[in-house]
């Protein structure tokens, strides 16, 4: 099963199904969905557009950001198979967004306040999501010559031998957002969805399915990249740690 498979010397197919098909998919049925509630009801309800917003300003972040997303783990470690096919596929255009499916005939009005208040946590969310990942992104590419939240990064620097027995060095950053837990980002993610899925209220389970997943999800990704890097970098991963001792959620997990 290949990392990187390919059609030709051109068509990457990672960038097909979670990029070009998967994401834009999202996209394209977030304002079906809302095109469809106007078509059964006549007009479009204020919890529909704070969910259809929150989700395009997702989407746009993500592509605003698709560079960084190939050192992520779906793209830099994560085989090509059914996991990542069959879920960018089928899963993502399914189930990402059913909170505006089930919108679709349930149009819920919120109110001026409640919608605004909903739609700028969101977008607040998504905007941290966001600097989390850049932040990281900037300090690797400037090899940590860079500022972090106006000084100097604290950073942790861990060597690890390849498979082909090579040493190199990877830095590790320990301040900023980065400095609260090891998957700092992954908190924001969570609450944007949650954002996303709570103008439909709380009359039915299934808008929630989504934000269930999702956390179960990321909380297994993180185990996952800790087991990953602990097995890479050894004791400097314990060091690393110790510095950075929660893993998602600073000061409880």
């Amino acid at each position: 099963m290949e990392l990187y498979p390919r059609i030709g010397k051109n068509f990457d197919m990672k960038v097909f199904t979670n990029c070009r098909f998967g994401m834009m998919s999202w996209a394209v049925l977030a304002l079906t969905y809302c095109i469809k509630q106007y078509e059964e009801n006549g007009k479009i309800a204020d919890s529909m557009l704070v969910n259809t917003t929150l989700m395009l300003v997702y989407v746009t972040k993500f592509f605003w950001w698709e560079a960084g997303y190939w050192n992520t783990m779906d793209i830099a470690h994560d085989r090509a198979g059914f996991y990542i096919c069959w879920g960018c596929l089928v899963w993502v255009p399914s189930i990402y967004t059913s909170p505006g499916m089930y919108l679709v005939n349930h149009p819920l009005v919120l109110g001026t306040q409640l919608a605004i208040f909903i739609l700028v946590a969101g977008i607040l969310c998504i905007y941290i999501n966001y600097d989390c990942d850049r932040q990281r992104q900037e300090f690797r590419r400037t090899n940590g010559k860079c500022l972090v939240w106006g000084k100097a990064p604290s950073k942790i620097e861990a060597s690890y031998t390849t498979t082909s027995g090579e040493t190199k060095t990877s830095l590790l950053l320990t301040s900023g957002w980065w400095g609260l837990s090891r998957h700092c980002h992954y908190v924001p993610e969570i609450l944007a969805a949650f954002f996303w899925t709570v103008p439909a209220l709380f009359n039915h389970v299934l808008p929630y399915f989504y934000v269930t997943f999702l956390t179960i999800l990321l909380f297994d990704r993180a185990k996952r990249d800790d087991d990953r890097c602990r097995s890479k970098y050894g004791k400097y991963w314990k060091l690393y740690c110790n510095k950075v001792p929660y893993r998602i959620i600073p000061g409880i997990y």
